[in-house]
């Protein structure tokens, strides 16, 4: 019991770290043993999952019933959207920036990729379609997130104009809330294991070279990831929210240490509730709004990554852009990003929407699919540091406009 404590008394990121870093020695010491813990990694993802559809259904129809006033819901909602959509797009020139700066597609071999088959691009008219879905069902078994989003926030406009009538479910969806992140605690307390056993495995299969091989491009997206936060989430705290900024970043250490160790804006979602609340001062309804829906349409690392990506291709491929080309590349990449699932990886299969807008095939993107795919893990984890920040920033500024912050907690509260 003694041990126990101990272990539960070290701050989860640190544990996650640790267990980082033992993967990494079980992958390249004792490569053979790597698939005997695979099945700890498949199951933290598969647990991961499995609370991701009810998470995003449950926490915003009951964040939308805290609210109470249906005014108030069409303020904090169109601010937050707006927000989300402003800060996507730059972070798509940010990623288109500095790839062409950096270049680091130039010289990428793409003779010796295996092509990955990708599913056939969406059309922007069949991307609106889907936001409304056919069959509620479907959507949920299918985990179509925008979809789900709807239904989510029709429930919970439903209930608030229901009046007295709409008060048990009000009340009911407020209980399932605190269920479903009591049941996420205990899903993130296997994070160090699941972490340990995806790592492994990802290294005794690619060797080192899963962080080395394309070191270029791994400094791009590290480099567009610190100008996405440093340039834009810095400005909205401190000129739109008219806050400390270092205060900021300090108070949300803990949401970015997990987003990186698990590469998913979902899994950091409970960590993003608690730290918005305890740390920067978020009411508790704006926080149940805003970042359920910042993990499923929030996605700055992604958006930068699938700019920075796009750029990455054309060298590989050796295309050079044309400005209608560039402008095409990033208003769908705007939107790539936006349908994204808050799954690892998942950003990958986006650049196809992005390249046949300028012309690239499907089999030219499924050799830069294949090229990257092996190496795409610790990439993964750094694109979504910016999509936490995003999140919380986002959830910041809506609370300050909304006159739903604790300033003096957010000041000199103490951090957790």
């Amino acid at each position: 019991m003694t041990m126990l404590r101990r272990w539960f008394a070290i701050p989860l990121w640190r544990r996650v770290l640790v267990a980082l870093a033992l993967g990494v020695a079980i992958g390249v010491l004792l490569p053979g043993a790597a698939p005997w813990i695979a099945i700890v990694g498949d199951l933290f993802i598969r647990l991961i999952k499995m609370l991701v559809v009810p998470i995003v259904l449950v926490t915003i129809a009951a964040g939308i019933t805290a609210l109470g006033d249906p005014r108030r819901l069409g303020s904090i909602g169109g601010r937050t959207i707006a927000l989300f959509a402003t800060t996507t797009l730059l972070a798509v020139a940010i990623g288109m920036t500095v790839g062409l700066v950096l270049r680091p597609g130039e010289g990428a071999g793409l003779a010796g990729a295996t092509a990955r088959p990708l599913g056939p691009a969406v059309s922007g008219y069949d991307q609106i379609l889907s936001i409304v879905p056919a069959n509620i069902v479907e959507a949920l078994a299918h985990g179509d997130m925008l979809a789900i989003i709807v239904v989510a926030v029709l429930l919970g406009i439903g209930t608030i104009l229901s009046g007295e009538a709409g008060r048990p479910v009000a009340a009911l969806l407020q209980s399932l809330s605190a269920v479903l992140f009591r049941i996420v605690g205990l899903v993130m307390e296997a994070t160090p294991f699941g972490v340990l056993a995806l790592i492994a495995n990802a290294v005794a299969a690619n060797g080192v070279a899963v962080f080395v091989h394309i070191g270029w491009l791994a400094l791009a997206v590290l480099i567009g990831s610190i100008a996405q936060m440093a340039i834009v989430h810095a400005t909205l705290i401190g000129v739109v929210a008219r806050l400390p900024v270092g205060r900021f970043f300090r108070g949300i250490v803990d949401a970015l240490a997990i987003a990186f160790s698990t590469a998913s804006s979902s899994a950091t979602l409970p960590v993003a509730m608690q730290v918005a609340q305890d740390n920067l001062g978020v009411a508790r309804p704006v926080a149940g709004t805003v970042l359920p829906l910042g993990a499923s349409i929030g996605k700055d690392g992604t958006a930068m990554y699938v700019g920075l990506l796009g750029q990455f291709a054309l060298q590989a491929l050796g295309i050079a852009p044309t400005p209608v080309m560039l402008a095409l590349m990033l208003v769908t990449g705007a939107l790539a990003a936006f349908g994204t699932a808050p799954v690892p990886s998942a950003s990958l299969f986006m650049l196809a929407a992005m390249l046949s807008g300028v012309g690239v095939g499907p089999e030219q993107t499924a050799l830069v699919v294949g090229l990257v795919l092996p190496f795409d893990r610790l990439l993964d984890m750094t694109r979504t540091v910016p999509s936490a920040s995003a999140n919380l920033a986002v959830a910041t500024v809506v609370a300050r406009a909304e006159g739903a912050l604790d300033e003096a907690r957010y000041r000199g509260g103490t951090l957790v």
